[in-house]
């Protein structure tokens, strides 16, 4: 599998796992995967992975994970900003947040990298696996059943429609995930009350302020230092953005830097409302992860809201876990329905109480009664218990957004020889 070519229109392919999403989920998978020797082929719709709107923060139970993989100081050469504790400014105080240092994992830390940079990481390492392939633009658009059984998926390429045929298909393609909908699942939906508005803002070197969020005046701004710029996002109000656009360019920077003033500098360069995507956040589950050969972990399984930053962890903890205890079966030939329950049976308590977590904080931020254009609410009460109860929580925080309710180890062995493979 290491020579790999772009699949012709009409080719029919056949691999142990078919994995459909190149993000966290599917990529950890396929790495583990294909270090356990097993033959997987990862599908990614992109023809890269540089996309800004992807998540960032890399928690220390994901640490730990790499640390145990052997790749941790690699990685940590592309997250160069590292903090044992979270800070946020309400109303122009300065408040403690969650801290790191009392761990029990490596790195008692957080990091802030782009997501492409530890995709292509992880693609790397996996290519070094002759059983591993990834197919870059390549979308997944229908599953192929052979009675109740999934044996494989339709696939759109570079060159045509292609078939890839497989003991099993994980569909860790996101929230917004072809397959699930194809395989008639049942999702719930959460009920979000906000999205946010993602944008580059230019700083100086000078500004080295590491708050990641702001509330002023019933407004919300979250901001990751990428060196010389901000990855910025503003919260606001769900199904609002038009009305937001209808006000003009100027307003939308005002809002931005009356938050901020030192970033009304770089705010000005937005001229023009294509520098500003909409995330529409959303926070949902599915109640049945396994079919007979499908499997859904990550975003496609329970998609996160960015309370707590933890979207990207709970997705390698799902993926670690599915390694775990698939591995050795893919790796025989024989994984059963009841294998696959298992995956769920690990890894829903953990994602379900998060979610609650994430619900119970927008009901606290985001659920009150508040003027248009300003969709955050903070109670007295709510501000009072929690300044009264700070050691307390900042110390439980740090452990629930640092290792999650579950967390992960590898157990799985290396039995793959390693080679260099082209990634396509």
């Amino acid at each position: 599998m290491s020579e790999f070519q772009p699949p012709q229109s009409g080719d029919k392919i056949t691999t142990r796992c078919c994995v459909v999403g190149g993000g966290p989920a599917g990529l950890f998978l396929g790495f583990l995967l294909a270090r356990a020797g097993v033959e997987v082929i990862v599908l990614e719709k992109h023809k890269d992975f540089l996309r800004d709107f992807r998540g960032d923060t890399i928690h220390p139970s994901t640490l730990q994970l790499m640390h145990e993989l052997g790749i941790l100081d690699e990685f940590l050469q592309i997250a160069d900003k590292h903090f044992d504790s979270l800070d946020f400014n309400i109303e122009g105080k300065q408040i403690p947040g969650p801290y790191f240092t009392h761990l029990p994992t490596k790195c008692k830390f957080i990091t802030f990298a782009p997501q492409w940079d530890f995709l292509n990481l992880l693609a790397k390492h996996a290519s070094e696996y002759p059983n591993f392939q990834v197919h870059m633009q390549s979308k997944a658009t229908n599953l192929i059943h052979e009675g109740n059984q999934v044996v494989g998926v339709k696939v759109e390429g570079i060159n045509g429609e292609y078939e890839i045929r497989s003991d099993l298909v994980v569909g860790a393609d996101g929230r917004g995930s072809v397959l699930r909908v194809d395989a008639g699942v049942e999702v719930v939906e959460k009920g979000i009350p906000i999205d946010v508005l993602w944008f580059r803002v230019g700083k100086s070197s000078e500004l080295l302020d590491h708050t990641l969020g702001r509330i002023k005046n019933g407004r919300m701004l979250i901001t990751v230092d990428r060196g010389d710029y901000f990855q910025s996002g503003l919260i606001i109000h769900k199904g609002s953005f038009d009305e937001i656009k209808a006000e003009g360019l100027e307003a939308f920077r005002k809002r931005v830097s009356d938050i901020l003033p030192d970033l009304a500098e770089g705010v000005a360069a937005i001229d023009d409302w294509e520098k500003v995507r909409l995330l529409s956040i959303q926070l949902n589950h599915i109640t049945n992860w396994a079919q007979p050969g499908l499997l859904f972990i990550g975003d496609a399984a329970h998609a996160m809201s960015p309370v707590g930053g933890v979207g990207v962890n709970l997705a390698v903890q799902d993926a670690v876990a599915t390694a775990n205890l698939l591995a050795d079966k893919l790796y025989a030939g024989k994984v059963t329905l009841e294998d696959l329950k298992q995956v769920q049976h690990r890894r829903e308590p953990p994602a379900l109480k998060t979610q609650r977590m994430q619900v119970f904080a927008h009901q606290r931020l985001f659920g009150g009664q508040t003027a248009p254009g300003k969709p955050v609410s903070l109670s007295w009460g709510f501000r009072k218990v929690a300044g009264l109860f700070a050691p307390i929580i900042r110390k439980q925080a740090g452990k629930i957004v640092g290792l999650g309710f579950l967390p992960e180890h590898i157990q799985t062995p290396e039995r793959a020889p390693k080679e260099s493979a082209s990634l396509t």
